[in-house]
Formats: structure tokens, C-alpha cells, sequence
């Protein structure tokens, strides 16, 4: 056994601290030696035995780096490697082959792990339409894109990041419609990532992103191919985190996240409808709860007077102020709903059932809260999911205008939407204003903003963030 190559394994073994998964195999073959060195963990080894020992052992004649690399293994990736990368190979899920006649190594990749299929996203169903999402593995996904686009202008930007993890990250676009100038922006931002480990997209964001401390989203996502299609068509750069099944998108604007896939695949008249209500939702769901603390508290005066009497019958003799009672209500919602997360689902479902009765019955028969309020709340959390992607932006700014409503009444609310549009207009975001195609005004692209028009109308790219080739019909 050749002294050489056992010291060349040795060496692999002790940079590896050792680790009880490195395998390896050493053998002769008509008088020479030899060495295969691999992770157990995550290699194919059935594939190992049929398509790299198999080859090589009943492979008659003189062995040779040459004709081992071009014609004995039976891989499809199968290349020659420095001495320094032989590391980084065997932990990409690499088979690393050393010969002691020769001083050159040989890199067979039978990378294999558990893969989820695709599957229709929880996030994201559909009536109508494709069904397949994401999943954790990057190859997966990257075929999922190759898939829809069978464009040679598809390009993949692969790159290792993180100094522990070495995560796969992906930047994603078609050449000839992504601007380069964004494109070389993202690359350069990936780049100058300096970090222990990438565990999953989330940790890529808060660097992509321009302005990092802020509240609102400025990074869009998406768990279904042809959203991500859909994006990229329209110039935008996509990023593929290995181990995620949440896909970035750079530019985003606002109005990206009032439209939803099923837009796309129904009537657009019906799609404008539900747009609207959306944005509806949107309104209901920040403002409710701080509205209607203002008006019990600065303006029961413009209160209809059957209804001011209802909530004067219903609030007589509760323990809290108005402002005490909604956030207390809030309160309550939050923590059963980070309960009902967390916990198995027949117990989510038992907590929410309990939650229900104690929130809608209980806590009202027991003089602690009063219907109305229950129920403004309760509408303010429900339409708080015709966004979800916005779901924890809002709930912050639920809170917030409950404090603004409970302590400047309605002066106070409408100052805050005001300030939160004026920021809202400030953002710009890799060249792209945050709340176009209505600010600024943009009249081509409301073709398809709040209201929906016909696939025929769509004859031109957005202008709202950059791009190539504006004409894509």
C-alpha cells in the first residue's frame, strides 16, 4: 500500500478534524494503487459503487489519469483539481480520486441529499394555475426556473457564502432585459457578505437590502417558480439560497405585494375587484383598532347615535379604558396566535377554539371586554392576511396607531399615514421609487397596478423599476 497516498488521506482526515462520516477506499489494480476519499453523509454511495469502483476495477490495461477522467468513470461531472480545492469538493458532495502514478486528482461529483418534491406552497395557493414551489435544494429550484425559461440568456451566478457553512447562493437573470448595472450591485453586495453561516434566504436580505433599519419590506419574495418567471421576464434579478425555499427578488416596489399569482390565471375584471379589496384590507387592518379608540375617546360625537348608545351599553362597567381594553384585546390575539404557531396542529386548533371562546363569550359575559371591541380587533387581525406577505409590517403599525389613536385621537392617525406615505416616497431601492406606478405617476404601468387589463395590453415592460428592452411583445 503506497505510503504516498496514505498520507494524502491522513492529511484530508486531519482537516476534517477527524469527522466519523469521511470515508475512504484504497486498492490496486494491476500493480497500482488507487485512493478514493468522500463524506458518507451526502454522496450517493450505491452510485459510487456502480459508477466510479466497478469501472475501475474491471477496466482492462494500463490505468492512466487521462483515460480514467475521459473515458472509464461512468459520471457526466468528472474533473481534474488542484491539490487546494480538494477540501471544498469533498464537502460539495464530491468524490476525490488520487493515483499514485500520477500526481494529478480527479473530482467525481456523486453529490446526493433528501430533497422535498415540489409541492404547492402554504403561502401561496391556487384555483387555477401551476402548483409546483420551491424547495430547499438549489439544483431543484434552478431546474424549476430552466424549466419555464428555455433561453440561452438565462444566466446563473453561483457563488459560496459563509465561512463555516459555504451556502450556495445563486443570482439569477436574463441577459438582454436585467439592467447589468443592478445585476453587478446585487453580485457585489453577495460578495462582500462576511459571515459564519447562511442558513437560509432571510440572512441574504438584511444585506441586499438599502436601507436596512427600515420597517417597511424592500426585498421581494416568492416560494413559486413562475411568480419568479414572471419577475425576471419583467427585468428583475432573482437569488437562490440553498437550503431555502424562499426566493429573492431585487427591484420590489409596494403594488407587488397587492397582486397575487391567482391574479394571473383568472378574469381581469375579477382581478381588479380583488385588488381593490386588498388594499381595502390593507386600510381596515392598520388603522381600525387606533380609529375607533379615537373616536370612543376625542369623537364619540360623530359616532351615529344608535351606535354610540350600543357601545355606551356595552362599555358600562368594564374594568379598562377604551385604550386599555383594545390593547389588551390586541395583546390577547398576538399571543394566541404565536401559540397556535408553535404548537403541534391539533393542539393549535384546540388553543384557537379555547382562544375563541374566551375572547367571544367568556371575557364578555365576565364584564373584562365589550363586543364592539372584540369585533373591530378581530377585523383588524382577519384583514390583516389579504397581504400576508406584509403580515408583520402591519401588525407593528396596528400597534403603533393604537398608541397614536388612544393619545391624539383622529388628528394623530391621519398625521401618521401622512408621515408613513411621505417615508414611504423616500425609498428608493436600487434606482426603483418604492410606491410606483403612482409615485411617482407612471400612467404605463397602471395597465397593471391596483387594476388589472388583459394579458393583450401588457406590451411593454414596467418603467417603474430599470430594464433592458422595454418591448416584450
Amino acid at each position: 500500500m503506497s505510503n504516498f497516498l496514505l498520507k494524502k488521506i491522513n492529511k484530508i482526515k486531519n482537516t476534517l478534524n477527524q469527522s466519523s462520516d469521511v470515508g475512504d477506499r484504497i486498492f490496486k489494480k494491476n500493480g497500482q494503487t488507487l485512493a478514493l476519499v468522500f463524506l458518507k453523509s451526502i454522496i450517493n454511495q450505491d452510485l459510487l459503487s456502480s459508477a466510479v469502483y466497478f469501472p475501475l476495477q474491471t477496466f482492462e490495461g494500463t490505468l492512466t489519469i487521462d483515460n480514467i477522467n475521459s473515458s472509464i468513470l461512468k459520471c457526466a461531472d468528472v474533473k481534474i483539481i488542484k491539490e487546494e480545492e480538494v477540501v471544498s469538493e469533498i464537502l460539495n458532495g464530491k468524490v476525490v480520486l488520487f493515483a499514485d502514478f500520477d500526481g494529478r486528482i480527479i473530482s467525481i461529483d456523486l453529490y446526493k441529499v433528501p430533497v422535498r418534491l415540489p409541492a404547492e406552497p402554504p403561502t401561496s395557493p391556487v384555483l387555477q394555475g401551476p402548483r409546483e414551489g420551491f424547495v430547499e435544494d438549489y439544483q431543484t429550484n434552478l431546474t424549476l426556473l430552466r424549466r419555464r425559461i428555455k433561453s440561452p440568456n438565462l444566466v446563473f451566478n453561483t457563488m459560496d457564502i459563509g465561512l463555516q457553512s459555504q451556502t450556495k447562493v445563486t443570482v439569477c437573470y436574463i441577459k438582454g432585459i436585467a439592467k447589468e448595472e443592478i445585476v453587478e450591485k446585487v453580485v457585489n453586495k453577495l460578495k462582500d457578505i462576511k459571515i459564519d453561516g447562511i442558513l437560509d434566504s432571510y440572512y441574504v436580505l438584511s444585506f441586499l437590502e438599502e436601507r436596512p433599519n427600515s420597517l417597511f419590506k424592500q426585498i421581494g419574495n416568492s416560494e413559486k417558480p413562475d411568480i419568479v418567471c414572471a419577475k425576471m421576464l419583467e427585468g428583475k434579478v432573482a437569488i437562490i439560497v440553498d437550503n431555502s425555499p424562499i426566493v429573492l427578488t431585487i427591484p420590489f416596489i409596494f403594488i407587488e405585494d397587492l397582486q397575487s399569482s391567482n391574479d394571473y390565471y383568472t378574469n381581469h375584471h375579477y382581478s381588479s375587484f380583488v385588488r381593490m379589496i386588498r388594499l381595502v384590507g390593507l386600510l381596515i387592518a392598520i388603522v381600525a383598532s387606533g380609529f375607533y379608540i379615537s373616536l370612543q375617546l376625542y369623537h364619540y360625537n360623530i359616532i351615529p347615535l344608535n351606535f354610540l348608545v350600543t357601545i355606551a351599553d356595552t362599555t358600562q362597567g368594564l374594568p379598562f379604558t377604551p385604550f386599555l381594553e383594545i390593547l389588551f384585546i390586541f395583546l390577547l390575539f398576538q399571543i394566541l396566535y404565536e401559540v397556535s404557531l408553535r404548537l403541534p396542529s391539533y393542539l393549535g386548533l384546540a388553543t384557537s377554539v379555547v382562544g375563541a371562546l374566551i375572547l367571544g363569550d367568556t371575557g364578555v359575559k365576565a364584564g373584562l371586554i365589550s363586543p364592539p371591541a372584540v369585533i373591530i380587533v378581530a377585523l383588524s387581525k382577519i384583514a390583516l392576511y389579504t397581504i400576508p406577505e406584509q403580515s408583520s409590517q402591519i401588525t407593528i403599525l396596528q400597534f403603533l396607531f393604537i398608541i397614536i389613536g388612544g393619545s391624539l385621537g383622529l388628528a394623530g392617525i391621519i398625521a401618521g399615514m401622512v408621515y408613513i406615505i411621505n417615508y414611504l416616497n423616500t425609498i428608493d431601492s436600487y434606482g426603483t421609487p418604492y410606491l410606483a406606478p403612482y409615485s411617482p405617476r407612471i400612467p404605463r404601468d397602471l395597465h397593471d397596478a391596483i387594476l388589472a387589463t388583459s394579458p393583450t395590453q401588457l406590451r411593454h415592460r414596467p418603467r417603474s423599476f430599470p430594464n433592458k428592452n422595454e418591448v416584450r411583445r
